[in-house]
């Protein structure tokens, strides 16, 4: 469903990535792994296109995103993909329902009352039944992160987006946020991307490993064939053991 092509991206004087040829299988849930400043989030902005390459092609269901040049194009392209920001990312002045619903106030005519049945529907899929009136700043880290994956999910995307899901997070939120990655997965049945340096959070969703080092793919592969990988730094990185750029 999503293949990149030779893609190229540079910030400045820093090449981020360096030709990455990949494919993220539909159904499938791929993690995306590697040390700081490896192009980790980047492949995740190039996907939603809020950044071009320098070189390179993104095909998505057999199209090039580079070819949707209409703002409605962009917008009916973003529409299936969801996007679970590191932050959580939700508006402090919306409550919790506003913020799931927020795509649909903001770009449809359909009723507010409509809206928030919506939202509330997700947000029960994520465990934050009846919070939808509270503000974000009433939610803890853990369930600010669930709301975020209930606005992800509010249009039923076949593609989502984590960036670092589980950052900053205790030991038993991080496993309610991997379980609703698992669930979510098993409900839409399309393509997850999760990027992460955690080692509970790739073990526990991955389908396929991939890892970036140095703007390019280091090997790619299930947890096991990773674990036993015969390139010595992606063991080491999943062994938990420091690896420098």
């Amino acid at each position: 469903m999503i293949e990149v092509k030779n893609l190229k991206k540079s910030f400045g004087r820093k090449q981020v990535l360096r030709g990455i040829d990949f494919a993220f299988e539909d159904g499938q849930t791929t993690v995306v792994i590697g040390p700081s400043g490896c192009g980790k989030s980047t492949i995740l902005r190039l996907i939603l296109q809020l950044i071009k390459p320098d070189e390179g092609e993104v095909w998505v269901n057999g199209i090039n995103i580079a070819t949707l040049k209409r703002q409605e194009e962009l917008d009916k392209y973003r529409s299936q993909i969801g996007m679970v920001f590191q932050s959580a990312a939700l508006f402090d002045s919306l409550k919790v329902w506003e913020n799931v619903g927020f795509m649909f106030l903001e770009n449809t005519r359909m009723p507010r009352d409509k809206v928030k049945a919506l939202a509330e529907e997700k947000l029960k899929l994520v465990g934050l039944e009846g919070s939808g009136d509270l503000f974000p700043s009433e939610l803890s880290g853990g369930m600010q992160k669930r709301a975020g994956i209930a606005r992800a999910i509010a249009q039923d995307p076949k593609i989502i987006l984590y960036d670092e899901p589980t950052a900053g997070l205790d030991p038993v939120t991080s496993t309610v946020i991997e379980d609703l990655i698992i669930d979510m997965q098993t409900r839409l049945d399309g393509i997850s991307i999760v990027v992460t340096h955690q080692l509970s959070t790739i073990f526990r969703t991955a389908d396929r490993i991939t890892m970036f080092y140095e703007g390019k793919i280091l090997d790619t592969g299930t947890v096991e064939e990773m674990k036993h990988s015969s390139n010595d730094t992606v063991r080491n990185f999943l062994e938990g053991k420091v690896v420098a750029p």
